[in-house]
């Protein structure tokens, strides 16, 4: 292993500049980037390499999250580090997915972007990537993270919460990895279970998972609608608190157990940012325990769907993936 630090470029705002339709990638941003980097005496050295399409973030697909981390998994052994560049919109997703397939990661994988396009003025994206690329090649822990603004976030326990912010992302139920200011300080946390390198790369299928928010007046019939898709193999219910659904309902509750039955794994997570889902505090939520739905704990969205799409791509039977969902794989919940 060298002391280089691989920068992948998988798209994003920080590689568009302005079209007559709005933003688009621009072509040869690995080159303006590099002039940007290159000479910069505190950085470590570094390759660049671009996916061949750039991924608008809106645009991204499950099954490209696998794609992305092929690209890493080829030259693990040649770097002391990556930072991947993404879009800010599904940059949690992505960092999340992530880290379920590149568990027991032995180096730093750190995700950023821009806020504003690099060649835009008032950019951020320079000191997001050079930051990046520093914390890349200096730190000891190997898990996959995000940087943006002042902060090191673990990536499956972060979330996208201003769409206008330069500190656009938060870390509801676990703390920053390093506070970046005058000073790098890398704060003191748990870091994760030390274990054999296990990375998975499985063929997911982009339809196989579906998010459903609980809301007032969502009915069986929705239910039904959305869980008989003979694609669909999870679903992420965001209930209200912690972890309630109107049970008074007629047929609501009805419409999941036979979702659970035909073999959907279902999980709850609530819709609230910070705390966890304690199925079984309100009668509401207990009925979930008894027809086999899964709490999510304290994961985000983004980690609770990405987790449900690589445990069902690796796994076939739902009983098994119902048991492994609610254990703590590498970090992303309390």
């Amino acid at each position: 292993m060298s002391g280089r630090v691989l920068v992948l470029h998988t798209g994003g705002t920080i590689g568009m500049e302005r079209g007559t339709d709005g933003y688009r990638p621009m072509p040869g941003f690995g080159a303006v980037l590099r002039r940007h980097l290159d000479g910069v005496c505190w950085l470590p050295a570094f390759d660049l390499v671009e996916l061949p399409q750039p991924i608008d973030s809106a645009n991204l697909q499950p099954a490209q999250w696998t794609a992305i981390a092929a690209e890493l998994v080829a030259r693990w052994n040649d770097y002391r580090g990556f930072v991947v560049l993404h879009g800010t919109d599904t940059m949690a997703w992505t960092a999340s997915a992530l880290s379920f397939m590149l568990r027991g990661a032995d180096r730093p994988v750190i995700l950023t972007g821009a806020q504003i396009p690099l060649v835009e003025p008032r950019s951020d994206a320079l000191a997001n990537v050079r930051t990046a690329l520093l914390l890349a090649g200096s730190l000891k822990c190997g898990e996959v993270g995000i940087f943006f603004g002042r902060r090191l976030l673990r990536g499956n326990r972060s979330t996208k919460f201003s769409s206008t912010a330069l500190d656009a992302f938060a870390s509801p139920n676990a703390a920053a990895l390093a506070e970046v200011g005058i000073d790098v300080r890398v704060a003191a946390h748990d870091p994760l279970p030390a274990g054999a390198r296990d990375f998975q790369l499985p063929q997911i299928d982009s339809r196989a998972v579906a998010v459903l928010t609980v809301h007032p007046g969502l009915s069986a019939r929705q239910v039904d609608a959305l869980t008989d898709d003979p694609a669909l193999r999870g679903l992420v219910l965001c209930s209200y608190g912690a972890g309630n659904l109107p049970d008074a309902t007629p047929g609501l509750l009805d419409a999941l157990a036979r979702a659970v039955a035909r073999g959907v794994v279902v999980v709850n997570r609530t819709q609230c940012a910070h705390g966890p889902v304690v199925q079984g505090a309100y009668a509401t939520a207990a009925a979930l325990n008894r027809i086999g739905v899964v709490a999510a704990a304290d994961m985000t969205l983004e980690a609770a769907f990405a987790k449900l799409h690589v445990l069902l791509a690796l796994h076939p039977d739902p009983a098994l993936v119902r048991a492994r969902f609610g254990t703590a794989l590498c970090g992303e919940l309390s």
